[in-house]
């Protein structure tokens, strides 16, 4: 038995179609710059430096996160989870369908779990983790069917730029 009425479950289903927010590998690199600035700006707090945006159905960014888990104490406090949080705040509902989440490094499993519960339409990343990412490099999760959400995925937007920052990052720490 369905508890949504039809004409909600057709709404949800039309007008936020991934297709209405799949963007060229242009606008894909203009937001994925927006999120290296965020990056850089954790990078300067001491942070691992990955950025994050929030981009609604129409182009508008909506929330922007860099990481703080050292700043707020909080081992939740990844970029993604900080700019799904302001989102999620701002629209005043949980479920972000039809949103897309731009991050400067492969989400790991908490931060993809929480994207699918969100029921983001995209998440668009620049460089892969190859220790952690669970969008394609350790793990699968959301893109391969087997949960209640299907997250679409692109990966490698700005990579090498990506890539560059975080090991910049460690090099220093060393």
């Amino acid at each position: 038995m369905n508890i949504l009425p039809q004409t909600l479950i057709e709404f949800e289903l039309s007008e936020f179609s991934v297709a209405s927010v799949r963007g060229g590998m242009e606008s894909h690199e203009t937001y994925m710059k927006e999120a290296l600035i965020e990056a850089e700006k954790g990078g300067l707090e001491g942070e691992v430096p990955v950025g994050a945006l929030l981009v609604s159905p129409t182009g508008d960014i909506i929330a922007r996160a860099h990481n703080r888990p050292i700043a707020l104490n909080d081992p939740t406090g990844h970029a993604e989870i900080l700019a799904l949080r302001q989102g999620a705040a701002q629209l005043e509902n949980y479920r972000l369908p039809g949103h897309v989440l731009y991050v400067s490094l492969e989400p790991c499993v908490m931060c993809v779990g929480a994207m699918i519960q969100a029921r983001l339409a995209l998440v668009v990343y620049g460089a892969a983790d190859p220790k952690g990412g669970a969008i394609e490099s350790v793990y699968r999760m959301g893109t391969d069917g087997k949960l209640n959400h299907l997250l679409e995925a692109q990966g490698g937007v700005l990579a090498e730029e990506c890539r560059a920052l975080v090991q910049a990052f460690f090099r220093a720490k060393r």
